[in-house]
Formats: C-alpha cells, sequence, structure tokens
C-alpha cells in the first residue's frame, strides 16, 4: 500500500467516525422526547426481530454487552412499560423479555426519529448520490470481515 493510498483510507475511516458520531448525536436529539437511551432502542429493536421472547443472555450475546448491561437496559424499558420479563415456560430460573404493547408503539416512534436523523445528516446529496452512497455502504457492511468486496 502506497503512503498516498494509507493516508486517503485513514482520511475515509477519520470521515466514517465523524458521520457516524454526527448520525448518533442527531439520533439522541430526536429520542430524547422519548425518554429513550440509543442502547434501550437498539434493544427493543433487537427484540422485535425475534419471533419470541429473546433470554436476557441472548440479548446480551446479539447487542454485544455484558448480562448486567441488559439488566440495567430492561429496568429502564420496563420501568416505562415498554417490555416486560417473563419466566421461561421450560426453566423458571430464565427470564424472557418481551415487546409490550407501549414498546411496539415506541419502535414506531424510533423508526421515525432515526428516519429524521439520516435525513438530516443526509440532506446535502441528491438522490443519485444517494443511491451510490447506499451501494457503496452495502458492499462495505456485505463484507464484515474487511475483505476485498466486490464494488457495483
Amino acid at each position: 500500500m502506497t503512503t498516498e493510498t494509507g493516508e486517503a483510507t485513514g482520511n475515509l475511516a477519520d470521515q466514517l467516525l465523524q458521520l457516524t458520531r454526527r448520525l448518533h448525536r442527531r439520533q439522541k436529539e430526536h429520542l430524547r422526547p422519548l425518554g429513550i437511551t440509543p442502547a434501550m432502542s437498539r434493544l427493543l429493536r433487537t427484540a422485535a426481530h425475534s419471533p419470541e421472547p429473546l433470554r436476557m443472555v441472548d440479548l446480551a450475546q446479539r447487542l454485544d454487552v455484558v448480562p448486567r448491561a441488559v439488566t440495567s437496559l430492561v429496568d429502564g424499558l420496563e420501568g416505562y412499560g415498554m417490555v416486560r420479563r417473563m419466566p421461561d415456560p421450560a426453566n423458571r430460573r430464565v427470564v424472557r423479555v418481551e415487546l409490550t404493547d407501549n414498546g411496539r408503539a415506541a419502535l414506531e416512534q424510533l423508526r421515525a426519529a432515526r428516519r429524521a436523523a439520516a435525513e438530516e445528516l443526509l440532506a446535502p446529496l441528491g438522490p443519485g448520490q444517494r443511491r451510490q452512497l447506499g451501494e457503496l455502504l452495502s458492499a462495505l457492511v456485505a463484507d464484515p470481515d474487511g475483505g476485498h468486496a466486490p464494488c457495483a
């Protein structure tokens, strides 16, 4: 890798981090009225994408956090009435977490908040540029190990 290529790659990494932080900040601003943190939002989305209530340990694994962090998030969401703990029918020592109707309603608000934050961030781009950015990001996301993904 040439010095020029290495510098360009470093600059791209810096730009991606800067954009990620900016998107995260804007999402937090949009989530603030709901009283939900981005971490709580991730837990709700993760729980919503499961066909059955997840065990606390499964949530921790899917969120890539320690189980104690999940306990705190579930405590907060349970306080808002968005999730509820329930015993596993096969093993009473296991706790599962399921969304409530309030949690499902909050998910719709969260989706709107995420779209609004993304719209603000992407406002300078036209439709063609957004499509091109989407294709480039899809190529990167499709190859999580960082190998050489083909680009359209």
